[in-house]
């Protein structure tokens, strides 16, 4: 019998609801323009037609869901307030949604809304707009709130006359008007905004942010899967939106991979010398640069990733499993992990992977090699890093602020580097001795100082590898290697201050040029303070240029022959440079891990690094295009080499600028030399072999003049 009385039941139902859905559908009450909740029995009795899919339940409890967004599958979950349509036709199937009556308004076409019913704007309330056409309605829809809607992602962001925002009423006289202000609804928050404009900057801020998923949209949808890249033989999984800092936990950039390769190389020269090292990522990521150590040095080195996001520090695990290398934690955690080895992780080296700060990491534990890749600036980490590193250790820093240290934003070179600089020709190297500097402070501040390896600055980074020499006196060395510069802002003549306490009575004695006396007012400016001494070590160089052809480096070959022509200032030869696995300066100087530099050793290394400073490379490059003289055919860059190199001077090309020269050559005799193997520009039917039958003569007079004359030398200045 009860069974009986149910099927009665819910046959009445059904014919109730196929009865509601004959009827022509009415606009909805103006207290609420959105859907209402059906009753659960007649959702669950509704027929459902079968071209469109059944309603979810979720869609009952969401009065605000607008229809478009129910018909996608992908967005069934999404919750945006109806406001937020793709397309015209969907904004205005709203002003036909009935009382649970989802199905009726996606059914419509344009057919249905030209029926002649009058309708009410869905987004306008009754006192501002009254029902009317379906062709007015739309027109309405159109002009008003389609056509000032904000676009983002595909949908647009129509503006909105409801009650949605409240707005405090004013007081007229004895009257109060509770009048409503347009708005529009933000489809990532729940915040309305009033104006168009505000509206706009709104959403590129969360743009900014990263900030470009919705908050509605629910927790169930799939997560995108992780992409895996291959660099060097070496897979990692990196997270989506890898190479956008802001919308990624565990970043990384693809264009590093030049600054991971030298780092590499770096730590395979140095595992030369004793073995094993323990190595620290201090900024792992996704853990690659670790990874690459591991797999390619082996038992040679022992690597520590560390990371303080714990999403970086899953990431990197899932990495090493990917590597088949063996993760340890720590002693608890080991024990567990010794179990669930797969074949082959044991032999390919084991990592130690932590979660922690990287400043308390640095003082709890001791390490051989320290590489600092924080995302901006490095001088937070510095002091820590020359705590406990051991002595002969190598502490190498990259420095992605390059706005600041390129002079783009002066007052952050002066805030974190306590540096004041300019723009110059020669602003990469500049960059790199404001790192290095930094680095011998804080080194000094520990009682330690450092031998410059190499510092590389190219587009996206500055890099700095030094190695640590333990003991006040080479401390009180390193000290001394940290002077001002002074610059000629005319003529762009530079030259290192002088060593002394006294103070000078007129600093533009020592410039080598005359723009002072030529000029009125200060022609020169103090930038600094600056690492003032060399920038490479050859013997390094040459062992690291071994070591990216022992382990198939190709990429980063060229970059290191440079440096070793850059660091000898000798012209780069086609034939390459000869290769040593071993170097006198190095060698000889460094003894085994674990032995501390006796007084003697330390003083002979002092002398010795004295008796080097005559063969150092000269400081700064010109650039040759900065300083061609108006009218006037360059050599090329070559041949321009060897005209210097003929004169006596010595001189090479840098990586720091494709057009650079560096010599130690005063800038009137790079001018003069210059300006006399220049040929001068003829225009209409001169031929350019009229041009190079110039006397001597002549020639010679211009070179004078450009020598003596200031006035004229610097008319040759470009800004």
């Amino acid at each position: 019998m009860e069974n009986m009385a149910e099927e009665e039941l819910l046959s009445l139902e059904k014919e109730e609801v196929e009865v509601a859905q004959v009827q022509v559908p009415t606009p909805a009450p103006d207290s609420a323009r959105v859907p209402a909740p059906a009753p659960d029995s007649a959702l669950d009795s509704a027929p459902t037609p079968a071209s469109a899919p059944a309603p979810a339940p979720a869609l009952a409890q969401a009065p605000a869901l607008s229809p478009s967004l129910a018909s996608a599958p992908e967005e069934a979950e999404s919750k945006r307030h109806f406001s937020i349509q793709r397309q015209l036709a969907d904004l205005e199937k709203l002003a036909f949604v009935t009382e649970g009556d989802f199905d009726s308004a996606n059914s419509l076409n344009s057919d249905n809304l030209d029926a002649g019913n009058k309708q009410a704007c869905p987004l306008c309330p009754k006192e501002k707009f009254r029902a009317c056409n379906s062709h007015k309605l739309r027109r309405h829809l159109q002009n008003l709130h389609w056509k000032v809607s904000v676009e983002f992602e595909g949908y647009r962001m129509c503006i909105c006359h409801l009650p949605c925002r409240p707005v405090k009423p004013n007081i007229i006289g004895e009257q109060i008007s509770s009048k409503m202000g347009a708005h529009y609804h933000c489809i990532i928050c729940s915040a309305t905004i009033t104006r168009r404009t505000d509206m706009l900057g709104h959403v590129r801020r969360h743009v900014n942010k990263g900030e470009t998923e919705s908050r509605y949209t629910a927790a169930s949808t799939a997560k995108p899967s992780n992409e895996i890249l291959k660099e060097s033989d070496t897979d990692v999984q990196v997270c989506p939106n890898y190479s956008i800092p802001q919308k990624t936990d565990s970043y990384f950039n693809p264009k590093m991979k030049l600054n991971r390769q030298l780092i590499f190389c770096t730590l395979a020269a140095l595992a030369e010398e004793r073995k094993p090292l323990e190595c620290l990522d201090a900024f792992g990521a996704t853990g690659i640069m670790g990874l690459q150590w591991a797999k390619h040095l082996g038992n040679a080195v022992k690597v520590t990733i560390n990371d303080l996001n714990e999403n970086s520090v899953t990431l990197i695990q899932e990495n090493c499993h990917l590597n088949k290398l063996k993760v340890v934690m720590d002693s608890k955690e080991k024990e567990k992990n010794d179990d669930i080895l797969e074949e082959g992780e044991e032999n390919l080296g084991n990592i130690k992977v932590t979660k922690m700060d990287a400043n308390v990491l640095m003082h709890l534990r001791s390490f051989d090699f320290i590489h600092l890749d924080p995302f901006g600036t490095s001088v937070n980490y510095l002091d820590s890093a020359f705590r406990n590193i051991r002595n002969l250790g190598i502490v190498s820093v990259t420095s992605t602020d390059i706005s600041s240290l390129y002079a783009k934003a002066q007052h952050v070179a002066r805030r974190h580097y306590g540096c004041n600089i300019v723009r110059t020709e020669y602003y990469k190297e500049l960059a790199a001795r404001i790192v290095v500097a930094a680095v011998a402070r804080a080194a000094a501040r520990c009682n330690k100082g450092i031998e410059v390896l190499f510092a590389v600055a190219l587009e996206h980074f500055v890099l700095v590898v030094v190695r640590v020499l333990r003991g006040p006196t080479s401390a009180d060395e390193t000290a001394k290697k940290i002077q001002y510069l002074i610059h000629c802002q005319w003529c762009e003549e530079r030259i290192f201050q002088k060593d002394g306490n006294m103070v000078e009575e007129n600093p533009y004695r020592q410039l080598p040029c005359n723009c002072h006396g030529s000029m009125p007012g200060k022609t020169a400016i103090e930038l600094g303070p600056l690492w003032s001494s060399s920038l490479f070590n050859t013997g390094f160089l040459k062992r690291m240029l071994f070591e990216s052809l022992h382990h198939g480096l190709d990429d980063i070959q060229t970059l290191i022959k440079t440096l070793i022509f850059e660091s000898e200032c000798t012209p780069q030869k086609e034939n390459g440079v000869v290769i040593k696995t071993t170097d006198d300066t190095t060698t000889d100087n460094y003894i085994a891990q674990g032995k501390r530099k006796s007084n003697e050793m330390i003083t002979t290394l002092a002398k010795k690094q004295k008796t080097d400073v005559s063969t150092e490379h000269p400081p700064f490059y010109y650039n040759i295009h900065r300083h061609s003289i108006k009218g006037m055919n360059m050599p090329k860059l070559k041949k321009f080499l060897c005209y210097l190199s003929q004169a006596g001077f010595r001189v090479s090309r840098t990586h720091f600028d494709p057009m650079g020269v560096r010599t130690d050559a005063p800038l009137m005799q790079f001018k003069s030399i210059l300006l006399k193997y220049s040929t001068p520009t003829y225009t209409g039917g001169q031929s350019e072999s009229h041009g190079q039958s110039a006397s001597d003569d002549t020639v010679t007079d211009r070179v004078e003049m450009s020598v003596n004359d200031k006035a004229e030398a610097s008319g040759c200045r470009r800004w």
